[in-house]
């Protein structure tokens, strides 16, 4: 297992593909199996799934047999639900189409909510464009403002949109607002570790692929993609470097789910 891959994220991701679709809680003996094909041991499934708990991502139950298993609480369910369109939906359309500008203002008592309000902006993919002035492609506004909601955090906010009328050209603008270099490495860094596996599956189309080697293969690429489609917010294709990875990495990781990801089911609930 490589350091991207913690096991607790490999345990969200596997209740995001897999895990939320179960009738009832995973038992544990069962997310023992599920992990150890991408290296997660035992005890480190225990604690990991106890962190979550703590966290309010997992609850206990018992399986209808009986066994002791964890499902995904109602608010996990929700923001897997929410990340469904970014993770899977294609790409947003990369033309131009204004932006939606957050400004915040938090009293100083309440200053902890100054932090959660960046760290979820960021986490939306708004870039800076000045000390409280958070930045982002017009179709980010909907899921920008169902997630304030949610969060309780919009009485603090103020959204806008409009057009960038200057001083700077926009796609200077833009190289200031984001670190383009950092998300355009991010690409670089899933397309190194998950092309030549798709080649790879691609290269032997003619045999079916093995469940748990297809289970191994989709999860490891699924961890590696659910953040980049929030790290990357889907900026207009002419303020973006024209050898811009962005367009490459979606269409290996789309392939990569409709190749593997049935086929991993297959792992997961054995006939």
């Amino acid at each position: 297992m490589s350091e991207q891959h913690t096991p607790r994220s490999l345990i969200v991701t596997f209740y995001g593909a897999y895990g939320r679709a179960a009738p009832g809680p995973v038992p544990v003996a069962e997310l023992v199996r599920l992990l150890a094909p991408v290296g997660v041991d035992a005890p480190s499934v225990r604690s990991s799934v106890s962190r979550l708990k703590r966290r309010g991502l997992l609850v206990p139950g018992r399986t209808a047999a009986g066994a002791a298993g964890y499902a995904l609480s109602p608010d996990a369910r929700q923001l897997l639900e929410d990340g469904d369109r970014r993770i899977y939906g294609p790409p947003p359309a990369r033309t131009a189409g204004g932006w939606v500008l957050a400004v915040f203002s938090v009293p100083e008592a309440e200053r902890n909510k100054r932090h959660v309000l960046r760290s979820r902006l960021a986490g939306l993919g708004f870039g800076t464009a000045a000390p409280g002035v958070w930045i982002a492609p017009a179709h980010l506004y909907e899921e920008t403002r169902h997630t304030l909601e949610r969060l309780q955090l919009a009485s603090y906010v103020d959204l806008f949109s409009g057009e960038h009328l200057g001083y700077a050209p926009t796609a200077e603008a833009v190289a200031r607002w984001w670190d383009l270099s950092s998300l355009a490495k991010q690409h670089e860094e899933f397309l190194d570790r998950h092309e030549p596996v798709l080649r790879s599956w691609e290269a032997r189309k003619d045999a079916p692929p093995s469940p748990e080697e297809a289970y191994r293969d989709y999860l490891l690429a699924l961890d590696s993609w659910r953040q980049l489609p929030y790290a990357d917010p889907g900026l207009p294709a002419g303020l973006l470097p024209s050898d811009w990875p962005g367009a490459r990495s979606a269409a290996v990781f789309a392939a990569l789910d409709e190749s593997l990801r049935e086929a991993g089911a297959r792992f997961v609930h054995p006939a």
